[in-house]
């Protein structure tokens, strides 16, 4: 049975195969980390900025004063470079690249060292992996990963991309389609899903609760407001049962949803609601839609699909 609307393209996922996941026995809390409401963890004269992580990855969320640049030396891994409002540029640079780029896109950034400026300010969402130690340790919430959360694999970033590292740029500006899920974008650490945005309040007739077996779900959300649904699964074991979460969580914020955990986010403001949500590596059954992944030919899957 599935658990998404007809109206939800996911509703057309093929029926998961029979899981070699072992049935969870432990289940860790849901994250939120609510920037509007906090303090930053840097406040300097790039500008704010507030940092937050899940198991594998990190959220920065800047709001960059004019001529800010944010520099990387010897970056492990790619990095997302995301610039949701239009009028934001940027120029980024990494080994002998230079370029400009306009806001409302998404840019990956590749291993070693590089740099964003925002001439103008404005604001920035950067993604990093756990491999990033000295921003992990920044986190409102590092504490709650002193000990890894349990139901998930370590993490494992997919092939490289063709043609090797470089700055990658892609355009937000996808009409919605019938049938594709959103606007995803991958690379070789992360899976972006900048979903279309929605006008007014949800309809609660048309939810669609879902869970993953073993990868976190991080949902960004950059306009409007979202609660966030969250339920576990009991067990034989009482003391592991928790409560239902119903977390309200306005702009800007993120919500870290973990495995198995029975989820869904229901956009609650009466205007604009738009929400980002984030995988870390990316997700095989998306990539496996054919035309859901909107830069599938940049990045292969893993095993050569």
């Amino acid at each position: 049975m599935s658990m998404y609307d007809t109206s939800d393209p996911r509703s057309a996922l093929n029926a998961a195969p029979k899981s070699s996941v072992k049935p969870a026995t432990e289940f860790a809390a849901a994250e939120y980390a609510r920037f509007y409401e906090a303090a930053p963890q840097e406040t300097d004269k790039n500008g704010k900025t507030w940092y937050a992580r899940g198991q594998n990855f990190i959220i920065a969320y800047t709001e960059a004063a004019p001529g800010a640049t944010f520099s990387r030396k010897g970056q492990a891994d790619e990095y997302v470079v995301l610039l949701h409002d239009a009028a934001t540029t940027a120029e980024l640079s990494a080994a002998k690249e230079n370029t400009r780029i306009n806001g409302y896109t998404v840019t990956f950034m590749p291993p070693g060292d590089s740099s964003v400026t925002l001439p103008n300010g404005g604001r920035l969402v950067r993604m990093f992996t756990t491999r990033s130690t000295d921003l992990a340790a920044k986190c409102s919430n590092a504490k709650s990963y002193e000990k890894p959360h349990p139901n998930i694999p370590p993490f494992q970033a997919w092939p490289e991309p063709k043609g090797g590292y470089k700055i990658r740029t892609y355009s937000l500006d996808y009409p919605a389609e019938e049938g594709r899920f959103g606007r995803i974008f991958r690379c070789t650490t992360f899976m972006v899903n900048y979903i279309d945005p929605k006008k007014g309040p949800r309809d609660v007739t048309k939810l669609s609760p879902h869970y993953h077996d073993d990868f976190e779900q991080c949902s960004l959300a950059l306009e409007g407001a979202f609660i966030h649904d969250i339920r576990w699964p009991w067990t034989p074991n009482m003391h592991t049962w928790r409560n239902d979460d119903h977390e309200l969580c306005g702009t800007p914020s993120i919500a870290v949803i973990p495995p198995p955990a029975i989820h869904t986010t229901r956009a609650v403001d009466p205007g604009t609601n738009q929400l980002v949500d984030i995988f870390c590596p990316p997700r095989i059954d998306f990539s496996e839609k054919r035309g859901w992944v909107l830069n599938a030919s940049d990045y292969p899957m893993p095993g050569g699909h």
